[in-house]
């Protein structure tokens, strides 16, 4: 999950002065900063001793509820990361998006960016870093993703909870609208006027998970819109494509499907916090450039993007925007 974060000076380089005011009254900080986020994930649920939490796919460890503790299967590494014994996506990774809420297009660009950057994802440099974790049998993940399909859902509600997220996807499948693909990875985007009742904007911006869907282990996942709360899920308010809502919401789609494909039903890769690939670098955004509208961007394909880096199951661990 990318949880929403705080001020940091990377923050205060994109968003400015401005967004500092903002801060200092407000609830929630700045996309940026893992340092108060950090906090609130350690806290959320806090470890004793040399407990091992599991990770629930929003940013934070929890408990075990079984009898034995994730501990037990963790294979230790030197990383910073450990395997629990469970699958990743070994294939070619199909990715489904579900258009939820009053989205107007083609008035609104955000299907078009968005279609283009699952479009060119796969096997880049970038989302190559998933090929450096492995299951049991040492088998990589193939770091290909291919956008398998898409559509709409006018919905009838601007605020959805977890359940009503999982009967989003239900529908689209058991409609035959996307097929149920045990391969795939469906995200429900949300158009700005949406919220997710279990913390949208307040503790985290996007998340996966997994369930039991038309009969088969489906996974899925909600990527909220940043234009809905900027200052919580968007790095910066200039964005490289002139849309705040589609730029963030590829950082959002980049984070869950690195974590998806490398720990899809949470007994794959993840350290002792519960933290899963991604949310170990979440706001961590590396070198940058800066496009013709002053906006930041790190990544180049189809057009230019701001993404977050992610970690490498190699040479003792560590963020990067890049195989090497």
């Amino acid at each position: 999950m990318l949880k929403e974060a705080s001020l940091s000076s990377l923050a205060v380089r994109f968003l400015g002065s401005a967004a500092i005011a903002v801060l200092m009254i407000g609830a929630f900080g700045l996309p940026g900063a893992v340092q108060a986020t950090e906090v609130r994930q350690q806290t959320k649920v806090p470890p004793q001793g040399n407990e091992h939490l599991k990770p629930t796919g929003k940013g934070w460890g929890e408990r075990d509820s079984t009898s034995s503790s994730a501990s037990k299967f963790a294979k230790p590494g030197s990383n910073g990361i450990s395997y629990h014994g469970g699958p990743v996506m070994l294939n070619t990774v199909k990715m489904y998006y579900i258009w939820y809420g009053p989205w107007i297009f083609p008035t609104d660009t955000t299907q078009t960016l968005l279609n283009d950057f699952g479009g060119h994802i796969g096997a880049t440099p970038y989302f190559n870093i998933n090929q450096t974790y492995t299951d049991s049998t040492n088998a990589a993940v193939s770091g290909n993703v291919t956008l398998a399909g898409s559509t709409t859902d006018a919905g009838t509600s601007i605020s959805l909870s977890d359940a009503d997220i999982k009967a989003v996807v239900s529908n689209a499948l058991l409609s035959g609208v996307l097929p149920t693909d045990p391969n795939g990875v469906y995200f429900v985007l949300t158009s700005k006027e949406v919220t997710a009742s279990s913390g949208f904007c307040t503790q985290y911006c996007a998340w996966h998970t997994h369930g039991a869907i038309n009969g088969q282990e489906i996974k899925y996942g909600f990527i909220g819109n940043p234009a809905r709360c900027p200052s919580s899920c968007s790095a910066q308010t200039t964005t490289p494509n002139d849309n705040l809502g589609a730029d963030g919401m590829a950082n959002l789609i980049a984070h869950e499907l690195a974590e998806a494909v490398t720990d899809p039903v949470f007994t794959g890769w993840y350290d002792t916090r519960g933290y899963e690939n991604a949310d170990k670098c979440a706001w961590k955004f590396g070198a940058t450039s800066t496009a013709s509208n002053g906006a930041k961007y790190n990544v180049s394909w189809g057009t230019k993007w701001l993404l977050q880096q992610n970690w490498i199951n190699a040479i003792g661990g560590y963020c990067t925007l890049a195989k090497p």
